[in-house]
Formats: C-alpha cells, sequence, structure tokens
C-alpha cells in the first residue's frame, strides 16, 4: 500500500550528510532515513536482521532501528544520509529495506542539488530559505517516487505466480504457529506493503483472513475426528486466545465452538 500512503502524506527533509566511514545510525521515533549509495558499496544491518549488501538505495524505518552500516576496509565509498519527517504526523508509512533504480543518475543530480541548496539556505533570506526548502520537499518526493516505482517494477518481475505458491504452501503447512506479515514479507523478499498487495492480488483476500480460514478449517476436521477440548483444539490451530479463536469461529462458521460440535455429533 506504499503508493496510497505515498499519496496522503508530505515528506520534509531533517537533514542530509554526505558520508564515507562506518557508523550507526539511531533511528528517533518520529524520523525516517534513506540511504544513497554515491559510489561503491556498504552493507546494512538491522536488530535481529542479516546484513544487507547495499550499491544502490535502502529505507530505514524507526520501528526496526538503529541500523549499522559497514564500510568494506579496502574500498572508497561515498553514501549519503537523508533523515526526513512524514506529515500529519500520524501518517502510515511502512517503506524500509533496500531500494532499487534504473535511474541511478536522476538520483544523484538531486541528492547534489539538495546538498548544495542545504548550504545555501543557511546565508539565504527568509524568502529565498522558504523557496528552498519548498524545492527540496519536491526533490525529496520525486525521490521516492523513484525508488518506489523502480523498486515495484523490480519486484513484479521477480515475484512469480510460483512464488505465491511457495507462500501460501509454506502457511499451510506452518499454520500452527505465530505467523506475522513482517515475518512472511521477509521470507519473500519484498516490502510489507508489496507483499499485502501482492498477495490480495493472488487470493483475492488478506493475509489474516486467509490463514484464519486455515486455522478454522484444520479446527472443524479436529472437532469431527477427534476428542479434544475447543480450548486444545485452538491451540493446536494457532489461537493462543481461545475467546479469540470462538470469535472467529463463530464469525466464519455461524456456530460457537461448542455448538459446531453438538450439532456435529447429532447428525
Amino acid at each position: 500500500m506504499i503508493f496510497q500512503d505515498f499519496n496522503q502524506m508530505i515528506p520534509l527533509i531533517e537533514q542530509i550528510s554526505s558520508n564515507f566511514t562506518s557508523q550507526t545510525l539511531e533511528c528517533s521515533l518520529n524520523s525516517h532515513t534513506i540511504i544513497i549509495v554515491r559510489s561503491g558499496y556498504i552493507s546494512i544491518s538491522a536488530q535481529d536482521q542479516e546484513p544487507v549488501v547495499c550499491t544502490q538505495g535502502f529505507a530505514c524505518h524507526p520501528q526496526y532501528g538503529p541500523y549499522y552500516i559497514q564500510v568494506p576496509k579496502t574500498k572508497e565509498v561515498e553514501y549519503v544520509v537523508i533523515t526526513y519527517r512524514v506529515f500529519p504526523e500520524d501518517s502510515v508509512w511502512t517503506l524500509n529495506g533496500p531500494l532499487s533504480t534504473i535511474s541511478e543518475f536522476k538520483i544523484h543530480y538531486m541528492v547534489d542539488e539538495l546538498i548544495r541548496t542545504s548550504h545555501e539556505i543557511q546565508t539565504s533570506s527568509d524568502e529565498e530559505a522558504a523557496m528552498h526548502q519548498v524545492r527540496k520537499r519536491l526533490m525529496l518526493e520525486r525521490i521516492l517516487f523513484i525508488y518506489l516505482n523502480d523498486s515495484r517494477i523490480g519486484q513484479e518481475k521477480k515475484f512469480t505466480d510460483h512464488s505465491m505458491e511457495e507462500i501460501l504452501s509454506y502457511i499451510n503447512e506452518h499454520y500452527m504457529v505465530k505467523l506475522t506479515l513482517p515475518m512472511l514479507a521477509r521470507r519473500a523478499g519484498i516490502s510489507e506493503g508489496h507483499y499485502t498487495v501482492l498477495f490480495k492480488k493472488h487470493t483475492g483476500t488478506t493475509m489474516t483472513n486467509y490463514l484464519h480460514h486455515i486455522r478454522i478449517e484444520k479446527a472443524k476436521t479436529m472437532f469431527l475426528q477427534t476428542d479434544l477440548l475447543a480450548k486444545e483444539i485452538a491451540q493446536k490451530v494457532g489461537f493462543n486466545d481461545y475467546f479469540h479463536f470462538s470469535k472467529i469461529f463463530k464469525k466464519t462458521t455461524g456456530y460457537s465452538p461448542t455448538s459446531f460440535k453438538e450439532a456435529e455429533t447429532n447428525i
């Protein structure tokens, strides 16, 4: 849902800097960061995540920080760090992870302009400073648009029907354990927003509804074939909260778990 999110918000640059050495990026709660590699490559990792080699762009989300940027010891590297906020402040903005583009020349040109403009603002009149701020915002929007669009196109080329079948097979085999959107998106190698869109496109429903459907069908089978208690069945199909299981079961079948068991027994 990235483009839908982008349509509702305004990104404003807080800080931009050129960097040549390794560092740790601390992410404040309300700020996002985009890293743009100008030359060479860097390795980026976050808490509980494997390092990713980055040659173009990388989006850092405050939820997953801090981020550790490692520069190769034998290579000269330059990368730019842009920190920005999104407004309104309660806007949903889930951009995170590697970004790719076929328009690196455009990106680098705008980065040069952003750095130059940032220096000019310090010596400008109030009117000129306001003009430069608007220009910076428009360039940041353009950079984000290019990365979003080009990354989306690249992901769609990589993400085939076979890939979705593998994901659905994985969910069907592991429905009884905790499955989350971030976990499955990382497994698929795409962003959470793009995963959500492609999942619904291929299945006609959301991941949560799909998972609930599988779990309830498995529960119905257990009610018919075993003498397990409803609470035991709830846990076996992946519901740690029995009341949540009961609510979803009734919404799906029209019966409470107990009523379903009684109705099937009396047939």
